[in-house]
């Protein structure tokens, strides 16, 4: 029987105008409107909200869940497209069927095809979808002449099972040691779904899991707060009855029965890296059946909707505005599956404070000719804008701002206005800093806390500033934070500077631990001695004018002698993001004042640190 649509006796739903006419001003929907879509024997309940007259995409949800799976992914793109969402058979107000067999997930794909063409039928959907409805739809996107109904598929959690079945034959099929590791584990993750086809396993889902306990489990699981678990009134009874997907799919038999199935619909993964079903391997050898293809590796759990919605609508929409005609975005274009090898940070977004001299300005110089656009920022705002022409003018991308990284606010409002401007970055280089010499009880209180705000609360708001984004977006990143050969090399007369970087060092380490779980790595530099113009502009407290003039000249003379550029140093810092180093210590003297500091006796440290001083 042809699929036919179906007002909902409780909602007035009005006609919708035709696709090609378009109102002066937008219509949003913001309240989802439930209409049904016959498909066979089988009615299903769909909810549309947003855009009328905008792009249809379609929302696809898996097992235990409904259409309300998608319920915070909805307020991010409802301004821009006709959402249509639906509860699959056996879930939600869509019927469901006793005969197991009407769970295959062929005829699961045919209510998928329902749905797009009575929701659609004048144009090509989009779809994102999750799980089992991920599977769905890569059945439906795998059949003959599938991109004349489809215009783009997000994919989440959810594998195409002949896809699958292909990749873990083929490293069967050479049992060495490290082909065999990826398959198996798969196989063992999937183990559970055997206990989910047992007769008796319905009754102890309708027993033992209700919304509570799910969204407890949730929590505990991949840490996603309990309100952004969203549930519908039926979710046990939805949960106990979805249980026939199970049954009616055999997952490890596609090991022996894989079709050859491939697609010419744009394709985008969202792999998420700690997904206790679906291993990230299993998408390995996806382009081999997709003509286009991009994947996105998520540092995220399962239920990928619930813990990062934005993320997800974001991605969806970059896809849609990419097949549709549109520049891709950053993030897409670094996604693509096959492109072509090129610098190491093409299509990467880097943050460097303290960009107008000296080491922040050559990271920034180092950055933008491996291939990454460069977001710049000093205090001051023409030294910024130098580093950003010097950028310009060997071909590369920056974008000048001025910042003062001790004010906690503007560093938050420059980070809004980066992501808003120029997307999340990828790496953020917490560079900024001042140099201080003096005795401690003859620095005065403002001079030290200067140093202590600018050196490390610069430190640290653009670390929470920018690692917030970063956390969000959920696709990793880097951090690198300036610290110094001081931070572990204390003398006296510089009590203030010694203790700020040695604050930046501790930090570092406490923040590497805990955005690990993130992706987002987190280096410590400290370099030694390097010529910049710091040493030229340290205030050496307790003297008179001219003799601090005098010092500061004899200090940068001596640094110059040196000869130790801060090029140098950004090198290592490139270097070190893209080996995720967590201590890079610079300079030969400051690597040998790192082991030192480990390997001499505290009592021969304290013995030198009486009787050395730099600034008498």
């Amino acid at each position: 029987m042809a699929p036919r649509t179906d007002s909902n006796t409780d909602t007035d739903r009005p006609k919708r105008t035709p696709r090609r006419s378009k109102p002066a001003e937008p219509q949003v929907i913001s309240e989802p409107r439930r209409s049904t879509v016959r498909n066979g024997e089988i009615d299903i309940a769909v909810y549309e909200q947003g855009v009328p007259d905008g792009p249809t995409i379609v929302l696809v949800h898996g097992w235990p869940d409904s259409h309300r799976l998608w319920d915070n992914v909805i307020p991010h793109l409802i301004d821009r497209f006709h959402i249509v969402r639906y509860d699959s058979r056996g879930h939600g107000a869509s019927t469901d069927p006793q005969d197991y067999r009407a769970f295959r997930i062929a005829e699961l794909a045919t209510d998928f095809r329902a749905v797009a063409d009575a929701m659609s039928p004048d144009a090509p959907v989009h779809v994102m979808a999750h799980d089992w409805g991920s599977v769905t739809v890569w059945e439906a996107v795998t059949e003959p002449d599938a991109e004349q109904r489809i215009a783009s598929f997000t994919s989440v959690s959810g594998p195409n099972l002949d896809h699958a079945g292909r990749w873990a034959r083929r490293r069967f099929a050479r049992p060495t040691p490290r082909n065999l590791v990826a398959p198996l584990a798969q196989l063992a993750s999937v183990a559970y779904q055997f206990a989910f086809m047992a007769p008796f396993t319905p009754a102890l889902v309708r027993g033992g899991l209700t919304e509570r306990t799910f969204r407890l489990g949730l929590r505990l699981a991949q840490g996603t707060p309990v309100e952004q678990v969203t549930l519908g009134d039926t979710f046990t009874a939805d949960a106990a009855a979805g249980l026939q997907i199970y049954r009616a799919n055999l997952v490890v038999g596609k090991v022996f029965s894989a079709r050859d199935r491939h697609t010419r619909v744009p394709v985008q993964l969202i792999v998420p890296a700690y997904d206790p079903a679906v291993r990230p391997a299993v998408f390995d050898d996806e382009a081999e059946w997709t003509q286009r293809l991009w994947r996105r590796d998520l540092k995220a759990g399962h239920w990928v909707p619930y813990s990062h919605p934005r993320v997800l609508a974001q991605a969806a929409i970059q896809l849609v505005d990419a097949v549709s005609g549109q520049e891709p975005a950053r993030e897409l274009r670094r996604a693509e599956v096959g492109r072509p090898s090129g610098r190491p940070f093409d299509d990467h977004l880097v943050v460097v404070t303290g960009a107008g001299s000296g080491i922040g300005r050559e990271t920034a110089l180092a950055f933008a000719r491996a291939g990454a656009e460069v977001v710049v920022s000093d205090i001051d705002r023409d030294a910024a804008r130098d580093t950003a022409a010097l950028i310009a003018e060997s071909g590369g991308a920056a974008y000048p701002y001025a910042l003062d990284v001790a004010d906690r606010a503007a560093v938050t409002a420059h980070a809004a206005e980066v992501a808003a401007v120029h997307g999340v970055p990828d790496i953020v280089v917490n560079n900024a800093g001042i140099g201080q010499a003096a005795p401690f009880l003859k620095t005065p209180p403002e001079s030290f806390e200067r140093v202590m705000d600018i050196n490390f609360n610069g430190v640290v708001h653009g670390s929470r500033a920018f690692g917030t984004l970063m956390a969000e977006r959920g696709l990793g990143g880097h951090i690198v934070n300036v610290s110094s050969m001081a931070a572990y090399s204390p003398q006296q007369g510089f009590s203030a500077y010694s203790t700020s970087k040695a604050a930046v060092f501790t930090f570092s380490d406490c923040l590497r631990a805990e955005l690990a779980a993130d992706g987002i790595g987190v280096t410590t530099v400290c370099p030694g001695i390097v010529h910049t113009n710091i040493v030229r502009t340290t205030e050496f407290s307790g003297v008179t004018a001219d003799r601090e003039q005098a010092r500061q000249q004899l200090f940068d003379t001596l640094y110059r002698l040196r000869s130790y550029p801060p090029s140098k140093v950004a090198t290592a810092i490139v270097r070190a993001v893209q080996h995720n180093r967590a201590v890079v210590p610079v300079t030969p003297e400051a690597w040998l004042a790192y082991y030192g500091s480990r390997l001499t006796p505290p009592s021969l440290t304290r013995f030198a640190i009486a009787r050395a001083s730099l600034t008498h």
